[in-house]
């Protein structure tokens, strides 16, 4: 099932025996969880009613035993076993989820990844329960999730503020949430949050950001790239050497595509490659600046960086130092 499919259910009380819940996301894990934590039991219920394991601790005939006695002044009990992926002989729940108790609601949180999809035990999953399987968002479904989390919030965000948070944050859902809730504790609804939003809030550089620094690289600025570097240099935790490396395969990633897209107006083009089209001018600045052989000059460098930052085919510099080299080379491209 979908995640909206199984809040749906949730709140409209029709409940399953128990949810599996797994995957690489952890923020839609961490909220359904959450909703059941909330608002399956009311507080007195609770007390008697609410157990949670952690798989390193936890021990499956407890489990099973947890979740095979009956609740105390209140029709469902609520069971949770969180980091099931640490957990030792998971497996063995298996005579449980064969006759699941229906007064018991089990929650199965099983992160980093998806389990072994062949075995019983995922498949009396399927059949008795509900599972849903969380997968990173790729850029266009992240900015798409974005949008919706604040306006169900009663926000707009513009395009420019979006981009800076995606940058700021990566592809992690989570963070984002956390980055976005600072903002909500500052403005209020109804508002639209603007890029001077997310520098004030966020603690983002409104010179110095992973926005400025591909602006800096499409338009061959070396001054202003080696700039923007040297801030990295000197915070560290702003711009990891990895986080770089990734936006800059996908900022060219798409600036190829403007060289190799057939002609047609602005906007179809931003829709067809997926950016704001407030940055038009910026990636087509890039395309022009490059050209074909140059744009794909500066993937195969991206990438031979990429390499060269987790110690394959370098000598051992994968710090800022190696950015301004890969800087120095894609100004040479083209």
């Amino acid at each position: 099932m979908t995640y909206a499919g199984i809040l749906e259910e949730l709140k409209e009380g029709r409940f399953k025996p128990f949810y599996w819940l797994e995957g690489e996301e952890d923020y839609p894990i961490d909220q359904l969880t959450g909703w059941l934590e909330e608002n399956l039991l009311d507080p007195t219920e609770k007390e008697f009613n609410f157990t949670v394991f952690y798989g390193k601790d936890a021990d499956w005939a407890q489990v099973i035993n947890a979740c095979r006695s009956y609740p105390m002044f209140s029709e469902r009990q609520l069971v949770i076993l969180k980091e099931a992926q640490t957990m030792k002989d998971l497996e063995k729940l298996e005579p449980y989820f064969e006759k699941p108790l229906s007064s018991t609601i089990l929650v199965v949180c099983h992160k980093w990844g998806k389990y072994d999809g062949r075995t019983r035990l995922s498949r009396l999953a399927r059949e008795h329960g509900s599972v849903l399987t969380t997968k990173k968002l790729d850029e266009r479904q992240l900015q798409a999730w974005v949008l919706e989390y604040f306006t169900s919030k009663d926000y707009r965000i513009g395009p420019k503020a979006l981009s800076l948070l995606i940058e700021h944050t990566g592809n992690e859902m989570s963070r984002i949430a956390n980055e976005g809730a600072k903002l909500l504790l500052n403005l209020k609804p109804g508002i639209e949050i603007s890029d001077q939003h997310i520098q004030d809030y966020i603690g983002i550089s409104k010179e110095y950001n992973v926005f400025e620094l591909q602006k800096a690289l499409g338009a061959k600025d070396l001054l202003g790239s080696m700039k923007i570097l040297h801030y990295f240099e000197g915070n560290p935790k702003v711009a990891p050497v990895q986080m770089l490396l990734t936006l800059l395969f996908s900022y060219f990633s798409k600036v190829y595509q403007i060289n190799h897209t057939p002609p047609m107006d602005e906007y179809a083009l931003c829709k067809a490659i997926g950016i704001p089209q407030f940055f038009y001018r910026d990636y087509a600045t890039a395309s022009r600046k490059y050209g074909k052989k140059g744009t794909e000059k500066a993937l195969l460098l991206i990438h031979e960086y990429n390499l060269k930052s987790i110690g394959i085919g370098g000598d051992g510099n994968n710090g800022p130092g190696l950015m301004k080299e890969l800087v120095y080379h894609l100004m040479q491209a083209g």
